[in-house]
């Protein structure tokens, strides 16, 4: 046999070896996510949880290396809050409420304390700190007479009667800051698993639909002849009291000191595909020519 053809026969068993075993592409994985939110803010401000909601995502992870990677996620969530759930006897009179579907996508990072590596025994868990950036769509609306009223549109807060309260116009879409902590382990080679608990920090107030003063009853003026919500949301302690309601021209209708935040509290389950990486024996080849 000549040396040519033991060279080649060296050569291709070693590429069917490495071939056999299995490694992970530790870079990426993909995987989805299921959870719970809940709001805070000016009807939530004393951190009650009294409106929990579900929440689904999916994700894609980079790995910079074992201890920190990068995570996009795509998110919805519903949100919403009542001043029935204070125990506040001025909250409960002022009477709103709110609920809103969030639609987001965020940008995050993870800091592991420990290096983490699926399908190695000793890098099987790690707790790990996460912080980031995103933005999120969302549309508070609420029901009123047994319909459903978005609040935006009603300018709740005088931003359709002109100039005077334009400052308190918003969008829809906002900025968030997701900060939190998780816990991540391999169940399976190839198969990760997390548990991760994010206060999403934003920059709007008006996720509730509520921030500064009442501009008064008078200039939402109802209509005889027809049903108008503005009057009546801007305002719904009218509702309980008519005689003597809340909204008087300046008095306060939230806190604009503050933004509204959500948290996420959610499970995840990722993949990594296994990969094949054959090592070539590059002297061993070139000695065949």
């Amino acid at each position: 046999m000549s040396k040519k053809i033991i060279l080649t026969l060296f050569a291709v068993v070693s590429l069917l070896v490495k071939v056999n075993a299995q490694t992970f592409y530790r870079w990426t994985e993909w995987g989805a996510s299921v959870g719970a939110t809940q709001y805070f803010g000016d009807l939530n401000d004393h951190y009650g949880f009294h409106f929990i909601r579900p929440s689904f995502g999916v994700f894609g992870r980079y790995h910079l290396n074992h201890y920190i990677a990068l995570r996009l996620s795509a998110n919805y969530a519903q949100v919403g809050y009542d001043d029935s759930y204070n125990s506040n006897a001025y909250q409960q009179e002022r009477n709103l409420s709110f609920r809103s579907n969030i639609f987001e996508g965020v940008l995050q990072a993870e800091f592991n304390f420990f290096r983490f590596a699926t399908g190695e025994e000793d890098s099987r868990w790690t707790p790990y700190l996460t912080g980031g950036i995103g933005a999120f769509y969302y549309n508070p609306y609420t029901t009123f007479d047994g319909e459903k009223y978005y609040l935006r549109p009603l300018g709740t807060e005088g931003q359709n009667l002109g100039s005077e309260y334009s400052s308190r116009k918003y969008s829809n879409v906002a900025m968030c800051f997701p900060i939190g902590v998780g816990i991540k382990w391999w169940a399976a080679p190839g198969v990760n698993i997390g548990f991760e608990i994010t206060d999403r920090l934003t920059t709007t107030d008006y996720l509730d639909d509520v921030s500064t003063t009442y501009v008064g009853a008078n200039k939402f003026a109802p209509d005889p002849t027809k049903l108008n919500a503005a009057y009546y949301l801007q305002d719904p302690s009218i509702l309980k009291n008519p005689a003597e309601p809340l909204g008087r021209a300046g008095k306060q209708r939230g806190n604009s000191s503050t933004k509204d935040q959500y948290m996420m509290l959610q499970v995840h389950v990722s993949f990594q595909l296994k990969t094949y990486k054959c090592p070539v024996n590059i002297s061993a080849w070139r000695s065949l020519y």
